[in-house]
């Protein structure tokens, strides 16, 4: 896991796209490195095989998009990047790290839930779907409890 840079939007635009209904724009992600969020890409081989944007501010983190590339997934990079978000989360003094999930995702929630993320609440139609509209989980992990803090 590597810093996301400018010249690989092009790649992390592609992988989005593979990954998600309503995928991020390359601006949307020239933006989120402009506003200094945390955006991390899985490089494997010069290959661009998973991303996430992380935002960090006052004290607590939330996970903006994250994506691995389909032929790549099942192979532990979304569990490698979520424990490299978490640990930067965590030295940048967050004290919580917050998403929302699909609810249809059911692989990506057991990935959350085993990485210590608990349900929150929901959020009625907040994600489009080909059929309309899916409601969106909302997770939280709180960082205090893996440090020991308080």
């Amino acid at each position: 896991m590597r810093l996301m840079v400018e010249a690989d939007l092009p790649a992390v635009v592609v992988l989005d796209r593979s990954s998600h209904f309503t995928p991020w724009t390359e601006a949307n992600f020239r933006d989120a490195l402009a506003a200094g969020n945390l955006c991390l890409v899985g490089d494997q081989h010069g290959s661009i095989v998973a991303c996430a944007v992380l935002q960090l501010a006052g004290g607590a983190a939330e996970l903006l998009t994250m994506a691995v590339q389909p032929a790549a997934r099942r192979m532990g990079l979304g569990r490698q990047l979520l424990r490299e978000l978490i640990a930067r989360a965590g030295a940048n003094r967050a004290a919580a790290i917050w998403l929302e999930v699909r609810e249809s995702n059911a692989a990506a929630i057991s990935l959350y839930r085993e990485t210590g993320f608990a349900e929150i609440g929901w959020r009625k139609g907040y994600y489009r779907t080909p059929e309309g509209r899916e409601d969106a989980i909302m997770m939280r992990l709180a960082l205090s409890l893996l440090h020991g803090g308080a």
